[in-house]
């Protein structure tokens, strides 16, 4: 992820996350996916999103942490081995037993192959990108069933795909099977207008650009976090508000922040305005937590 605007030093106690080769965490990687869900909305303020202040009526902070508990049987199929769909499935099945609803799905879609990479030894974008390019047909049926679990919010699909789009979730499988489409193909016609489709076509380029910011900034995690979500979301508009509002929307909540981070704008107001306004981008927030999982493997200390 890009866009920092100060230059903080890391202290002694964050040096090994600065390795991309080093994996020094005393977690196995299911607990810390669980852990960077965890960590990511107790990070605070973080403009749009529910975070340890600022909630939702509907959509509350203990949702997630339900959410982030109950994801963690899919995680560790995926640290077990288990297909990237299966796995996929099984967390956003178990993350959806609280009643907020959807907390984490784009969260829980980045961390799937980063664990099942971390746990293979490969916590590099390199090590996820061949996750991915190994992903099947099946794997691509098991995404769209997650969609029966949890209301998501997503565009329509391009022309001609109507019988692809996931909202029909299981009922496309036939669609999907006779296109021969893998997981890998689905994200990559969705790369255009969804942020995290996109990481999965880039080798998670923000996220572990996001793991490299965290290592040199200061502070409780949490804290640093909620900077690099401020960072991330100053450097590029957020695909969930201009799919949930507009690009216009998406452009003006990317300019406050940039403001925000020279001191031209408060960031608790902006944070709050954000939550009367329920415009929520959620898919930075999705890729600070993926960012935290490479962190947190990495050896980052909590």
């Amino acid at each position: 992820m890009t866009g920092p605007t100060d230059s903080a030093e890391s202290t002694g106690s964050t040096n090994v996350a600065s390795n991309p080769s080093s994996n020094a965490s005393p977690r196995t990687p299911a607990e810390n996916g669980e852990l960077a869900l965890l960590c990511e909305v107790a990070g605070t303020p973080k403009p749009g999103n529910v975070d340890r202040a600022r909630e939702y009526p509907d959509l509350r902070f203990e949702h997630f942490l339900a959410g982030a508990v109950g994801a963690r049987r899919g995680l560790a199929m995926a640290a077990a081995g288990e297909s990237v769909g299966e796995s996929f499935e099984c967390a956003v099945r178990g993350m959806a037993t609280q009643r907020g609803g959807n907390t984490q799905f784009g969260a829980v879609l980045l961390l799937t192959p980063l664990v099942r990479a971390a746990a293979a030894d490969e916590n590099s974008r390199d090590g996820v990108s061949r996750i991915v390019a190994d992903t099947t047909v099946a794997d691509a049926v098991c995404f769209y069933r997650a969609f029966e679990h949890v209301d998501v919010a997503v565009a329509d699909p391009p022309n001609g795909w109507d019988a692809l789009d996931v909202r029909r979730g299981a009922d496309a499988a036939d669609a999907i099977r006779e296109r021969e489409l893998s997981l890998a193909d689905m994200m990559a016609t969705s790369a255009e207008r969804d942020g995290v489709a996109r990481e999965w076509t880039s080798g998670f380029e923000r996220s572990f650009a996001l793991a490299d910011r965290l290592a040199v900034l200061d502070g409780p995690l949490p804290e640093r976090a909620s900077r690099a979500y401020l960072e991330a979301l100053a450097a590029e508009p957020d695909s969930f508000v201009s799919i949930t509002h507009d690009a216009d929307t998406a452009r003006e909540v990317t300019e406050r922040a940039d403001r925000v981070l020279s001191d031209h704008e408060d960031g608790d107001a902006f944070a709050t305005e954000l939550i009367e306004r329920e415009i929520n981008p959620g898919t930075t927030a999705d890729i600070t937590a993926a960012g935290l999982f490479v962190a947190l493997e990495r050896g980052i200390e909590v």
